[in-house]
């Protein structure tokens, strides 16, 4: 029975027959298995979501997984079950079924009750009255999200090996050119040009070992290890570590900290990751600046507010405009061009989001940008 109180015949044998809905002809031999189960509790055990939809695209039945995932729906209409929207599906498959009488398939973006959002395969196929007409269509549908994340990973895969190949063979093509330089030098008796070749050998070293980690960290999932950590101390270690490559290319590099942040629980070797590609990304947009004399970069940690931390790198480098901010977090975007493997930063997004903190960027073309990361101090 639908809601409006109206029957629909399910099925109906070859010879013109109705079967009975409530029971299940079972070989003698095999029937102690399945003793007591109807039709009904079939439905309600299919590893799918069943419903059954009228032309108003109210739901009149619903499996008890359609329940479970969805609520209970039965009576509301299916386009506020799914989507939470007023508004029906643009391509929905039970409304051309409606029209046509055909079996149609399409894939679909839903909100489960918990609020999870999920990726659908649907199936809408009709159900005839006695005069041949649609009285109401069922759709089946089938949660995709895992394989989706799937089909994700394997693409970025195949993009990452496109892109890192050749990243990696303008690396070795570096290394090639340094370590010709420095035999020359050494050849000639020239060691300021053995030393200029020992640079390029350096640089190069330092952009291979940079991306080997980030593809480590972007390619495995990984439990965080939280302990007890001072962010001041993690940015003073990081300026540290970076301060002869800033030195290198005429960048003033330098720590503010806060005495007030306490010790928070994070996974420092995450963090670091994220404050290095921030770090790196900072003295490449300074150095491509050209307009003017001198870049500074700067790495803070600081208070928030009384209920959260923050991290701050901030450049007076190249800036960007709206279209690249908003792109920056997109995977394989890069803000060096062909340069970069456009990795950090979506490592960045995933580490923070891991800790439950946000990322906010405020740039001004020619003038610079801040990345802000905050988190919860407990």
């Amino acid at each position: 029975m639908d809601y409006t109180g109206q029957q629909i015949t399910s099925s109906r044998s070859g010879l013109g027959e109705e079967k009975p809905t409530d029971g299940l002809m079972i070989p003698a031999n095999n029937s102690k298995a399945i003793d007591g189960l109807g039709f009904r509790n079939i439905i309600d055990l299919l590893p799918c979501y069943l419903s059954i939809q009228d032309r108003s695209m109210h739901i009149l039945f619903a499996n008890q997984n359609f329940k479970d995932d969805f609520g209970e729906g039965i009576g509301k209409l299916c386009h506020k079950v799914y989507k939470g929207s007023p508004e029906r599906c643009e391509f929905c498959p039970v409304q051309k079924t409606f029209k046509d009488r055909k079996v149609h398939i399409s894939e679909e973006t839903v909100q489960l009750s918990t609020g999870e959002v999920a990726d659908m395969i649907v199936y809408s196929s009709p159900i005839l009255n006695a005069s041949g007409n649609v009285a109401a269509v069922i759709e089946m549908s089938t949660n995709i999200t895992k394989v989706k994340e799937m089909q994700k990973e394997l693409k970025i895969l195949g993009q990452s090996i496109a892109i890192l190949s050749h990243d990696i063979k303008n690396i070795l093509e570096g290394l090639h050119g340094g370590a010709y330089v420095v035999d020359e030098g050494i050849k000639d008796g020239d060691m300021e040009l053995a030393a200029k070749g020992l640079d390029i050998v350096k640089r190069n070293i330092t952009e291979i070992s940079s991306m080997a980690q980030n593809i480590l960290y972007s390619s495995k999932k990984r439990d965080l290890k939280y302990r007890e950590v001072s962010p001041n101390e993690m940015v003073r270690d990081l300026v540290d570590l970076f301060q002869e490559k800033a030195n290198a290319m005429d960048i003033q590099l330098k720590h503010e900290t806060n005495h007030a942040p306490p010790l928070v629980s994070l996974d420092p070797m995450s963090i670091r990751r994220m404050l290095e590609n921030f770090i790196w990304n900072a003295l490449d947009a300074c150095k491509k600046d050209k307009e003017k004399d001198f870049h500074a970069v700067v790495v803070r940690a600081d208070l928030h507010d009384k209920f959260h931390f923050k991290f701050e790198v901030e450049d007076n480098g190249v800036g960007m405009d709206e279209e690249t901010k908003a792109s920056i977090f997109d995977e394989f975007y890069s803000t060096k061009g062909g340069h970069g493997t456009g990795l950090g930063l979506l490592i960045v997004d995933k580490i923070v989001k891991e800790h439950g903190g946000k990322v906010e960027v405020l740039t001004t073309p020619g003038r610079g940008t801040t990345f802000r990361t905050i988190f919860r101090i407990n």
